[in-house]
């Protein structure tokens, strides 16, 4: 091609890809195959690199973020982003429905009502179709600007689609982890022992606020869009403006509906009170605006809120059930965390018979005693939590519940670390339950996957003396595996021969297996590229490692901590003499192929001619991806046997091929 046909080509791909993502993260309608996208954005990455003169921060190859941004700097909103007078009760709304007829004149209008969606607000800036600036709500009167981070957001167009919009405009949403996402990075931050996040919202708004946009990017946020705002707009009311707003990209909720009597609005409340439950994100209520600008405009506002919109907050669900006893529980890193024991109660369809009160703060904050009434909610409908105390029942001569001074499992004296919240218990290599949990963590899915091991066999392996540290896993015998309860000559087998294939497992998993504070497996593999064996790791500097993308001082210094104790580097030697792989493989690239360009494979079952890690090892050598579940975007299952019915049964319904080991073989054969 010639420049002029080059640059054309940029300028189309664009256009092109913006549409797919739309299509994809919005309409949930793709048109073509992740490959087919994958191998046009690589074609745009080429030419782009190829013409620096033609770098546009809004194409589609700088959505991934970057490893590092500035600090967040603030500015005034256009329009102050007022918030709107809430209720909880349908009889205020009908108030206000009222109020709104009176301020009228008695006049015809209608209402818009739509989903509170429980997130972080955001308004975006729009000129010439054209992301131009992502501003945090803040105040109201001023917000962070947050744009690199906003253009991670797949369901967020950087450049409109269609036609008719303003010149310059605002539109104004709400930035959500859907529930999907939410559970996936709770579910990492429980196991590295992080504290998790309380719901979705809480979640999202860290998430926006982080300084790293590719940990953005990595964490799946998406936005739904509410109103909208600037001197011509398109139509004289807001459900019309709205639909004009989706015509052009945005992601507008198919559940805002047009309203025009006061029936209409109580039924809309009592449809979604239950019914949002099935959404794939959080809310926490409704919204009714006039639908008419002009009205709006003649309605006003007060000094805080807009007169022509009310929110209508959904009760959250909570039970009443006494404290029968707080525990204090110690994990594998030492925190001692508080957990109140709770006579058991329905909420939200499921049974609560425990709560994590988390540190020593939050309990005294409650001011909960012994035998105490405790309100107990749902957390985002998922995680039990405890918001406060009935006093008027609680039993004469009650005594506060104290936060334990020793460790409650081995009786150490705890510490707690300067700025933290948390107790920790310092002895690392003599409490039980901390040794304990270091080896369930070790022989875990994602670390060194040996199988037939779990949390109590963990521990009866402790209480048997058997294993005081991970590396004692690799002298047990089938014998000694015998004496764990339920454990036969097989099961003991099955053991040893899962411990002989964990020596294959890669160095990256073999450095996320260890308990290195505050090293999580996204962490583990940038430290294991930066330093590609266990020598260089222990030998390296804090300005080394604090140099390395994402690893700042306080993670340096814990690898570093955890390296300068003998009783770590003993561990760490009998691993590497056990035959664990201490080193990434050198790469070949001969060996690379395309051959499974951009398709995604599960893995499941048991296999014979080859073990998961190197299926895995193989489909990424060939230009495939591995995926942990299994979904619409999912190419190809590789099925060994056993595989869960489940899998197979959800497989099958949405059509996915489900092919064997020697099918998969035949697929990557050259020649």
């Amino acid at each position: 091609m010639t420049n002029e046909q080059e640059i054309q080509r940029i300028q189309t791909l664009r256009a092109e890809l913006n549409r797919h993502n739309h299509n994809y993260y919005v309409l949930n309608a793709p048109e073509i195959s992740d490959r087919d996208f994958d191998m046009l954005l690589k074609e745009l990455e080429t030419l782009e690199e190829k013409h620096p003169e033609m770098f546009d921060p809004m194409s589609p190859t700088q959505r991934v973020g970057s490893d590092l941004l500035a600090g967040f700097k603030q500015v005034e909103h256009i329009h102050p982003m007022l918030s709107l007078s809430n209720t909880y009760s349908i009889d205020d709304v009908d108030l206000w429905f009222n109020r709104v007829r009176e301020g009228l004149g008695g006049e015809s209008f209608c209402v818009v009502g739509e989903m509170k969606y429980d997130g972080t607000s955001i308004s975006l800036i729009y000129e010439h179709g054209r992301l131009v600036r992502a501003v945090t709500r803040g105040d109201g009167e001023r917000g962070d600007v947050v744009t690199e981070n906003i253009k991670t957001i797949r369901s967020i167009p950087l450049q409109l689609q269609g036609s008719g919009w303003p010149e310059m405009f605002e539109i104004r949403g709400e930035i959500l982890l859907p529930w999907e996402a939410f559970n996936r990075l709770n579910s990492e931050r429980e196991f590295n022992e992080e504290p998790l996040f309380a719901n979705p919202r809480n979640a999202a708004s860290g998430t926006l606020k982080t300084l790293n946009s590719r940990e953005v990017a990595r964490r799946g946020l998406d936005a739904y869009f509410y109103y909208l705002l600037g001197p011509e707009l398109p139509y004289d009311n807001h459900f019309d403006n709205m639909m004009a707003a989706r015509s052009w990209g945005f992601k507008v909720s198919d559940i805002m509906t047009r309203l025009n009597s006061l029936e209409e609005v109580d039924n809309f409340i009592n449809h979604w009170d239950t019914e949002r439950r099935a959404l794939p994100v959080a809310t926490d209520g409704l919204v009714f605006k006039v639908n008419s600008l002009l009205q709006q405009l003649n309605l006003g506002y007060t000094a805080k809120s807009p007169r022509w919109a009310i929110a209508y907050k959904f009760p959250a669900e909570r039970a009443l059930t006494p404290l029968k006893f707080v525990s204090f529980e110690v994990g594998r890193m030492g925190i001692v965390t508080p957990v109140a024991n709770l006579e058991p109660v329905l909420l939200s369809g499921t049974i609560v018979k425990r709560a994590s009160l988390h540190n020593e703060d939050i309990i005294k904050a409650l001011d909960i005693h012994e035998g105490d009434m405790l309100y107990v909610e749902k957390g985002g409908e998922i995680i039990p939590k405890i918001t406060g105390v009935n006093t008027a029942r609680r039993q004469p001569g009650a005594r506060p519940v104290e936060f334990v001074s020793h460790c409650p499992a081995c009786g150490t004296p705890l510490i707690r670390i300067e700025g933290e919240a948390s107790w920790q218990c310092p002895n690392k290599f003599g409490c039980p339950p901390q040794i304990a949990g270091r080896v369930e963590h070790f022989v875990g899915r994602k670390m060194m996957n040996i199988d037939g091991i779990g949390e109590e066999s963990a521990q009866q392996l402790y209480d048997l003396g058997l294993v005081r540290n991970i590396a004692d896993l690799y002298d047990l015998t089938s014998d000694q595996l015998q004496r764990i309860g339920g454990f036969g000559p097989k099961t003991a087998q099955k053991v040893l021969e899962s411990l002989e294939d964990s020596k294959k497992v890669p160095y990256d998993r073999v450095i996320y297996a260890l308990s290195i504070p505050f090293v999580g497996d996204t962490v583990a593999k940038k430290v294991a590229k930066a330093f590609p064996d266990i020598d260089r790791l222990m030998s390296a500097s804090a300005v080394e490692l604090a140099s390395t993308p994402d690893i700042g001082p306080r993670i340096a210094d814990s690898i570093i901590e955890y390296f300068a104790n003998p009783i770590n580097r003993e561990v760490v030697a009998r691993l590497r003499a056990a035959g664990l792989q201490m080193s990434m493989p050198e790469q070949n690239d001969e060996d690379s192929t395309d051959l499974l360009g951009g398709k995604s494979f599960v893995i499941s079952g048991v296999f014979a001619l080859h073990s998961r890690d190197e299926y895995k090892a193989l489909i990424e050598k060939n230009g495939g991806k591995n995926v942990g579940s299994i979904s619409k975007k999912t190419d190809y299952v590789l099925a060994g046997d056993n595989m869960g019915p489940a899998k197979r049964e959800k497989a099958a319904s949405l059509g996915i091929p489900i092919i064997d080991e020697n099918q998969f073989l035949a697929m990557i054969q050259q020649g």
